[in-house]
């Protein structure tokens, strides 16, 4: 058995690596900046205190912590005009402006100056000051509404790739700085940024787009150090159960589904149980009955149950049963009460506290599941007791109890096998609509937070451990295939 087992998982080591690789392909094409994102609710949520002064210490930590600075793969295919440190920009936009630069002249050393030149005018703009003696002789809000529209005219530069975009904001941003003589002398003269543009035009050789290359970047790269750690500096790696940081809570996800499991693994497996405790003897008597009043009523009543939406009869048991003007037998939200429980309480003493905020969800998470289980069992229960050996045991003088828990049994599990797989990625994924319904602090409520908040690490690490446990599933349900049924072998 132990051999079979391990021969399952190295064929499933192939399939976790796709996993990861399309979790991965996800978060780098999210769209945002995460580095902005990080930085806009780092002053209140102190995360990271005096470690930064300014934005842009914020900045390269974030980006350092994010792995953001380093190549997205071990290699990468790309053509002799590129150069191998494209990926050291963080903002999308002036990546993708230079991108289409690359893309249309090919000279990257003068798009690089051209970017350098440009970006250094920006910063020296955003330190000038408005009370610098220059500034005397001059409206000192003029002036500043002034350089205002500068820096929004230069940023915009930054992003700007279309030759008609750049050459209308080269004549807006030359109108702005004839307005005060004092801006043509700032820093760097802003014509030399256009004489780099014009460089780039001159020198251009497209053809080098054409020349394919490969580009090597060993193990210094992000999806490395997201699936191994970066050593312990910043993260542990996936393969350690550490899938980053929320954007959202800017805590460690891994604490956030430590946390936020329990009640999803809880739900889960008390509906399988509670559904196949119940289906399992209710499909069997519809079989060994087929035909009679109690098959003929149970299949109407569990097609009526299956068809009911999860959503409405949550919704219909909360207003009647949980509404003070109808029937308040049970609370209307939660899992325990908004006070916690009391201290020192026991662990018995806890499941009765909780116990009345439990059956409503409980009944939601069941019904549908045993009315589909309890179905599958009669189907599979009626072609089992029309093979030849069922045939054979009553041929033989046994009861009709034998023959069905005895021999028919076994056999006819394996349906019901196959939909027990499906417990595992139900934890971490979660009810989404009954634990929105209910308020229960479980994966399904974190994962539509996570959703409505672009928070796409959360996301992933959900997509990832998802995939990792339905893995897990069908090991499950290979095994106890062999269990019920002789016939399957560990081979």
């Amino acid at each position: 058995m132990l051999k079979y087992i391990f021969k399952r998982v190295l064929i499933f080591i192939p399939t976790l690596i796709v996993i990861t690789l399309v979790g991965f392909i996800i978060s780098v094409n999210a769209p945002g900046n995460p580095v902005e994102r990080m930085i806009s609710t780092t002053e209140s949520t102190g995360e990271i205190g005096s470690q930064t002064s300014n934005q842009k210490e914020q900045k390269k930590f974030w980006t350092e912590k994010l792995g953001l600075d380093l190549p997205i793969f071990y290699f990468s295919l790309t053509s002799f005009s590129r150069p191998d440190s494209l990926y050291k920009i963080i903002d999308r936009n002036e990546k993708e402006a230079l991108d289409r630069l690359i893309s249309k002249f090919g000279n990257w050393p003068q798009i690089q100056k051209y970017s350098t030149d440009l970006n250094h005018y920006y910063f020296s703009m955003i330190q000038f000051s408005v009370d610098s003696n220059a500034v005397t002789l001059y409206d000192k809000d003029d002036v500043t509404e002034t350089l205002n529209q500068l820096k929004f005219e230069i940023l915009s530069l930054r992003s700007s790739y279309e030759l008609s975009a750049i050459e209308a904001k080269f004549s807006n941003i030359n109108l702005l700085l004839s307005k005060y003589p004092f801006l043509k002398k700032f820093k760097n003269p802003f014509n030399a940024i256009e004489s780099d543009f014009s460089e780039i035009k001159k020198k251009a050789t497209p053809w080098k787009n054409y020349v394919p290359k490969i580009a090597f970047y060993g193990s210094e790269n992000q999806y490395h150090h997201w699936l191994f750690g970066d050593g312990g500096k910043f993260s542990n790696g996936l393969i350690r159960g550490d899938f980053g940081t929320s954007y959202r809570r800017k805590e460690a996800i891994s604490n956030i589904i430590s946390e936020k499991i329990g009640w999803s693994l809880f739900f889960a497996l008390l509906s399988v149980f509670l559904a196949y405790i119940v289906s399992i003897p209710v499909g069997i008597k519809a079989a060994a009955n087929r035909g009679s009043g109690f098959d003929k009523s149970s299949s109407v009543i569990l097609f009526l149950v299956y068809s009911i939406p999860s959503f409405w009869l949550a919704t219909l048991l909360l207003m009647t049963f949980a509404n003070t003007d109808v029937l308040h037998w049970f609370p209307e939200s939660g899992v325990k009460p908004a006070i916690g429980y009391p201290d020192g309480a026991g662990f018995f003493e806890k499941i009765k506290i909780s116990l009345p905020y439990i059956i409503l969800p409980a009944i939601c998470y069941t019904y549908s599941s045993f009315a589909f289980l309890s179905r599958t069992m009669r189907v599979s229960m009626i072609e089992i007791v029309n093979q030849d050996y069922i045939r054979t045991a009553r041929a033989k003088g046994l009861s009709e109890k034998q023959v069905i828990w005895k021999h028919a049994l076994r056999n006819s599990l394996l349906p019901v096998i196959t939909v027990f797989a499906t417990v595992f990625p139900a934890a971490i994924g979660g009810s989404v609509i009954l634990e929105t319904i209910f308020t229960i602090p479980g994966m399904g409520l974190e994962t539509v937070e996570a959703i409505q908040n672009n928070d796409y690490p959360m996301i992933i690490a959900v997509l990832t451990i998802s995939g990792l446990l339905t893995l897990i599933g069908y090991l499950v349900s290979d095994i106890l295939y062999a269990i019920v049924d002789p016939r399957i072998r560990y081979s």
